[in-house]
């Protein structure tokens, strides 16, 4: 029984299999403790001498289940650890290189454009004053584009900028014409949906000459290849008649809708054409609010993200800025 009981123990394979040998063993009914129950049979040096031989016996089978315990807890929690192994390993294919964000892809192509045209890069504050984002653009008190609804304002009457043209008014306070620059940075206004949301990017441009020496035909000219260099050579561009405080005449930038050629699909409400940019001569009253005069220019801007969603198909916008991994890993 002894010899059984101690292979029994060594051939054990899982703690249920071994606390199973146990009670076999010291169970109410078990092996050893029926043995124990024999002693009351036995009397004097005989009962001394069985009672010594079953305590050693005892003694070495639980010595041997207990260091088979250990044994057998060590190799469960090792066949654990191995089944939930995270493998760290699994994301090295991607992890290697990095990526620009998509928005900062269009934004690098948009300026790489105008600055091999000869425009300069300019930069404003965040937080504007009244003045420069509202009053020198032509937006008098009682204009919508001042509304509540549309612009995140301080206790202070400063506001969030809401465009970045702020940033022209600036430059032509602290520079004399001739100018030629862009503005590139974030912007704010109070919206969120599949089109809109509370911080975007905008690129606006500025030139101003000598009065005579700018017409509309050159903002015709350079937004026409710009478009093209965007979005391809075979697109189509017009110009349709709009309303601006800042320019005038002002007008709004089309391109034939890129997804179906100018067929007309859902993306394009079925007109063949996509709405891009905003554009037009600036007016009168802005040169002079920054004291500008004998001077003509004109004016353009554009939401990167627009062009970030027509470029790489995103038909939601927010989607640039919930860094889903699913949807930035494919600009890897």
């Amino acid at each position: 029984m002894e010899n059984n009981t101690l292979k029994a123990i060594e051939l054990a394979t899982s703690l249920q299999e071994l606390e199973d040998i146990r009670i076999k063993a010291f169970g109410k009914k078990g092996n050893i403790t029926e043995l124990f129950v024999l002693l009351k049979e036995l009397e004097g040096d005989t009962k001394k001498i069985k009672a010594r031989e079953l305590n050693a016996l005892k003694s070495q089978i639980e010595s041997a289940l207990a260091t088979k315990k250990e044994i057998l807890k060590a190799q469960e929690l090792a066949d654990q650890l191995k089944k939930e192994r995270i493998d760290m390993t699994l994301f090295n294919t991607s992890s290697n290189y990095g990526s620009m964000h998509p928005v900062s892809i269009t934004l690098e192509k948009i300026i790489d454009y105008f600055v091999a045209m000869n425009f300069s890069l300019r930069s404003g504050p965040l937080v504007e004053d009244d003045f420069h984002n509202f009053q020198a653009l032509n937006i008098p008190e009682y204009h919508p584009a001042r509304d509540m609804q549309d612009t995140f304002y301080f206790n202070d009457g400063k506001v969030l900028r809401t465009h970045t043209s702020p940033v022209q008014i600036r430059t032509m306070e602290q520079e004399s014409f001739p100018i030629r620059m862009i503005c590139p940075g974030a912007v704010f206004r109070r919206d969120y949906d599949l089109t809109h949301t509370p911080m975007f990017h905008q690129v606006e441009g500025l030139v101003v000459e000598e009065k005579g020496k700018i017409s509309f035909s050159h903002l015709k000219f350079i937004l026409e290849d710009f478009l093209h260099y965007m979005f391809g050579g075979d697109i189509s561009v017009r110009f349709r008649s709009s309303f601006f405080p800042f320019t005038e005449p002002s007008a709004e930038v089309d391109i034939s809708c890129i997804f179906c050629k100018g067929n007309g699909c859902r993306v394009c409400s079925h007109t063949g054409w996509l709405e891009v940019l905003g554009c037009g001569i600036v007016d009168r009253n802005v040169f002079a609010a920054v004291h500008y005069e004998n001077v003509s220019g004109y004016a353009f801007g554009m939401g990167v993200e627009r062009f970030a969603m027509l470029i790489h198909a995103v038909s939601d916008l927010r989607s640039f800025f919930e860094s889903d991994l699913r949807i930035l890993e494919q600009f890897s």
